[in-house]
């Protein structure tokens, strides 16, 4: 940390400064499926290797535990089957909501709990089994597991609460959603799609080096640039811009779990100060749900809000290790711009989401405890930043091998107020669109055969109304238009007109 600013610490008492003092993580590739661990399982191992990690006198003390919220299988109560599986009694056990940002949200108000002193010890855990539960089910086996609970609730997912004609063209998931934030950036940075797709492509190879070094990465093999842009068999295009590789991967079996005390609790256990990570402060702030109901789609003002804040939570001075949220390319592209750092970034201490596997909300309970190793072995300051839904709900935290100078209820947790005042006027949507209209961003949608389905485009119209029609598979001329590497479509004119099933239809002008 050479260079770090000196300022006068704020005295605060040991039992209320948070530290990380364990980890653990697991990666489960069984032969056979029947061999396979489930989620339970999984989650229990990565608290017994956190446990362990913390010198084997934590987990008994833990009276709060938040279990990320998990897919790939149902519990009726997967907190509480969890504690009565470990043998501990939390009196406060949560289960929480979807968002790939909430590990990091979990951690943050962990901390927070022991700052305000609710809390003694915290376990926060996750995991997904994705991979058996398909070879299972490919194989039309049975899973001895927990029994699935077929009445607990399911998550809202996008077509909930997505306005309906998103739903219709296909555009209600994220692998259909962050394309249209990929093609606004680039063309707002001035860049033609092919200098964009060679920073994705740059950007992805970098994290497929750092899983290649991780041994609890699923994909732990190195990509060349071109590897990873270049649609091949196996690579396929899924939609426009992002081929197979540039993707999350949620097929994995994988689980991690943090343990975090009070630095005295931590010091009467013994735990070496060397263990230990210092949680110094972070923030939070969220975009609409519906994305149709924002202002444009080349930055996240939430997004810009929480990295303005964890710059500050750092002095200002730039970050020894960096997670910055790798679902889609555009998330980290648009964040290393907003922290002011070049296309050379080391954007991960994990490998990302691609790479070293998506176990959908639990990625960052992985990230935060490569960062934990990554600190221990470098003295210096860490940043978490995680992302979740369609560039919704943003979390940044600043973690450190060092004593914080502030404590950390000293930093506001919320910036949402901060994202709101930079958020422009929002255009009005029409779904009904119709007549000459801009095209504001796009993407196109592929057949697992690697055909096109159809393109969606978000239109601007006259009075700076904002649409949404589709670009049918036999435009070939429009679809050639959209997909010209050297020149972005990103502004171009074209006409919207409404077809016989009621959805608009629109074409590029010549």
């Amino acid at each position: 940390m050479k260079g770090r600013k000196t300022e006068m610490r704020v005295r605060v008492s040991e039992d209320r400064i948070p530290v990380i003092v364990g980890i653990g993580e697991v990666k489960d590739r069984p032969d056979d499926p029947m061999d396979g661990l489930e989620p339970l399982a999984l989650m229990a191992a990565a608290l017994d290797r956190a446990h362990q990690d913390a010198g084997g006198g934590v987990l008994a003390a833990v009276d709060s535990l938040d279990v990320v919220n998990l897919t790939s299988w149902r519990y009726a109560d997967p907190a509480r089957q969890l504690a009565c599986r470990l043998g501990i009694t939390p009196a406060r056990a949560v289960y929480g909501a979807i968002g790939g940002e909430s590990p990091v949200r979990f951690l943050h108000e962990a901390a927070l709990r022991i700052a305000r002193g609710e809390s003694a010890a915290v376990a926060i855990v996750g995991a997904e089994a994705q991979h058996t539960v398909n070879q299972a089910q490919k194989a039309k086996l049975t899973l001895p597991w927990t029994e699935f609970a077929r009445d607990a609730p399911v998550p809202l997912r996008g077509a909930d609460f997505l306005h309906p004609l998103a739903v219709k063209l296909g555009v209600a998931q994220p692998i259909s959603v962050y394309p249209f934030y990929d093609a606004a950036s680039a063309a707002h940075w001035g860049q033609t799609p092919r200098e964009a797709l060679m920073e994705s492509g740059d950007l992805w190879s970098v994290y497929s080096r750092v899983a290649e070094t991780n041994p609890f990465a699923w994909l732990p093999k190195p990509y060349a640039s071109d590897d990873i842009v270049t649609p091949t068999a196996d690579n396929r295009l899924i939609a426009w811009p992002y081929t197979k590789r540039m993707v999350a991967n949620p097929t994995v079996n994988q689980g991690a779990a943090i343990l975090v005390t009070s630095l005295a609790r931590a010091r009467a256990a013994r735990i070496p100060d060397g263990a230990l990570v210092h949680i110094w402060g972070g923030a939070a702030a969220n975009e609409p749900r519906d994305y149709l109901d924002r202002d444009q789609f080349h930055e996240s003002h939430a997004q810009d809000a929480v990295l303005d804040a964890a710059t500050a939570i750092a002095s200002g001075d730039a970050f020894d290790a960096l997670e910055l949220y790798s679902c889609f390319p555009c998330v980290p592209k648009m964040a290393r711009r907003a922290l002011g750092l070049g296309p050379d970034v080391q954007p991960t201490v994990t490998g990302g989401l691609s790479f070293f596997g998506a176990p959908l909300n639990n990625y960052m309970t992985h990230a935060a405890c490569a960062m934990v190793r990554r600190l221990r072995i470098a003295n210096g300051v860490g940043l978490l930043y995680g992302q979740g839904e369609f560039v919704t709900k943003h979390h940044a935290l600043v973690l450190s091998s060092s004593p914080s100078r502030k404590p950390i209820t000293g930093w506001p947790s919320s910036v949402q107020d901060m994202a709101d005042s930079r958020r422009g006027p929002v255009p009005p949507f029409r779904a009904n669109v119709a007549g000459p209209c801009r095209l504001e961003t796009f993407t196109i949608l592929y057949g697992r055969d690697g055909s096109v389905s159809h393109a969606v485009v978000i239109l601007r119209g006259p009075g700076g109304t904002r649409g949404m029609a589709r670009v049918p598979a036999g435009d070939e001329r429009t679809l050639a238009r959209l997909t010209d590497l050297d020149v972005s479509p990103v502004g171009i004119d074209g006409v919207a007109v409404p077809a016989v099933d009621g959805i608009p239809n629109w074409r590029a002008l010549p």
